[in-house]
């Protein structure tokens, strides 16, 4: 470590972590990243400020979050993964003399282990049901239109949110009964087949708003009304949907009850699912065979233990 870096001063540091914040737009990443990057960075420089910045500030972090009850393992990944782009952000903008992280094995910056297994279910059926009743007893109209299009594209289509937000009216192509997504971590739109209710949905509402260009989705709301939605506003209507009919959980759970339900029809055939659901390996759907095998094989365990009570 340089002798620059060491009589830094925490005044100093503010302000050059403050200078970084802005350099973090110049990151090769999509914008819903580099805003989490900012929203989670400011726990990093208070840390930084409460006890100086030096050769072993990423340690000493990682170890405060690994301290922290309050944050789930994946949490603690995503401020750490944050941490070790805002140094790197420093020193690449010339604002910290040396990379702190050259000097700490590859080993020791790694993230905290997480369990593939899923913490929250998705989507239930019967909720899945009741949303489906609610949908049919809408009225034609314009808004009603535009959310049964987003539905249709988590339920019947397992989009991440990412890729809804993504889609311009030209990448629907409904004469052939098709979209071309931005999938996450792609750098270009793959083509997908369309659901007929999919199709159904997405021609109502661009017949409603007679779209010919542009964002498919754009918001409503004062401060960027018809610019391109984005994905809080996006989470903002549908779980407003979901919270009026009593039903816990998020919009990720819609992809949750995709991927489950196509595994369960396609019976493990996980290659098969695979192509619907465009994860680029299979390790993550067979957390979800896992799941629902161990589900299936729950009354087979009771019947093992069948006629021994402590009651």
């Amino acid at each position: 470590m340089t002798n620059e870096l060491a009589t830094t001063t925490k005044y100093d540091i503010q302000l050059k972590a403050n200078e970084a914040v802005k350099a973090f737009d110049l990151l090769p990443v999509n914008e819903t990243t580099r805003a989490d990057y900012k929203a989670r960075i400011g726990l990093y420089v208070d840390f930084i400020n409460q006890h100086g910045l030096n050769r072993n500030t990423l340690l000493d972090y990682r170890r405060y979050l690994d301290s922290r009850t309050d944050y789930s393992v994946s949490t603690k990944n995503k401020y750490f993964t944050s941490a070790k782009r805002y140094t790197g952000v420093l020193h690449t903008a010339g604002l910290l003399p040396v990379d702190i992280t050259k000097d700490i094995s590859g080993k020791d910056l790694k993230g905290f282990k997480q369990n593939k297994k899923h913490k929250k279910d998705g989507l239930q059926i019967d909720e899945v049901q009741r949303l489906s009743e609610y949908l049919q007893s809408l009225e034609p109209t314009l808004p009603n239109y535009r959310l049964k299009a987003m539905l249709a594209l988590f339920m019947y289509q397992g989009l991440r949110q990412i890729e809804v937000i993504r889609l311009d009216v030209t990448d629907i192509d409904l004469k052939n009964s098709k979209a071309f997504i931005h999938g996450k971590g792609r750098d270009d739109k793959e083509p997908i087949a369309l659901h007929p209710y999919t199709a159904q949905a997405l021609s109502d509402y661009l017949t409603a708003t007679n779209k010919k260009s542009g964002a498919l989705f754009t918001s409503n709301s004062n401060n960027s009304y018809n610019q391109r939605m984005t994905t809080r506003g996006l989470r903002k209507v549908i779980t407003g949907v979901l919270d009026n009919l009593g039903i816990d959980n998020s919009v990720h759970g819609f992809r949750h009850y995709f991927t489950t339900t196509m595994v369960k029809h396609y019976k493990g055939d996980l290659l098969t699912v695979a192509h619907y659901t465009r994860h680029k390996n299979l390790e993550m759907l067979q957390v979800y065979n896992d799941a629902i095998n161990a589900e299936a094989d729950l009354p087979r365990y009771y019947k093992a233990f069948e006629g021994l009570t402590i009651w």
